[in-house]
């Protein structure tokens, strides 16, 4: 059985600031132009990117935002629970997983502007995924939530963003 301290070192994982460790493991050199994409781009874009995604129990990935969309991908552990806000403020949880019976999916799309955060689900230790995004992700187009802002514009929602934000 993989324990996180060797997935981290295996595949060389560093802390993300939203929480969890990561590590990119492509970026197409295929790029896309800015005018091609929709204005809220100010940049030249990868057509796709990809990295590994670890989290472990106890620890989560903060409510934030990109400006692409994100295709998860179930690797290893248990059930990563996605919480997703979509920008009308309807709130979904992705259950990232292999207990189909228990509507699990092994892969799954956050849509681009989404809020969302993401934690191992209860008595799960740790879950490895990985992400894809396209256009490719660029720290320039990613935004952490400050959990007062949020919690005012989707109160509905408070207690699980004032939870998930660092």
């Amino acid at each position: 059985m993989q324990t996180v301290n060797q997935l981290v070192q295996l595949y060389q994982l560093l802390p993300h600031p939203e929480g969890g460790y990561y590590k990119e493991t492509y970026r197409s050199g295929v790029m896309v132009n800015k005018n091609a994409l929709p204005d809220s781009f100010t940049n030249d874009k990868s057509i796709s990117t990809a990295i590994y995604f670890l989290l472990e129990k106890g620890n989560f990935s903060a409510f934030h935002r990109i400006k692409s969309d994100e295709c998860w991908h179930f690797y290893a552990g248990e059930t990563l629970h996605i919480y997703v806000i979509s920008p009308e403020g309807i709130f979904s949880t992705i259950k990232l997983g292999r207990n189909f019976e228990a509507g699990e999916v092994f892969q799954a799309v956050v849509p681009a502007n989404c809020w969302f955060a993401s934690e191992p689900a209860p008595n799960s230790n740790f879950s490895f995924v990985g992400c894809t995004v396209a256009p490719g992700f660029d720290f320039e187009d990613f935004e952490m939530a400050k959990a007062a802002t949020l919690s005012t514009i989707f109160p509905a929602h408070a207690a699980m963003i004032n939870r998930l934000c660092r």
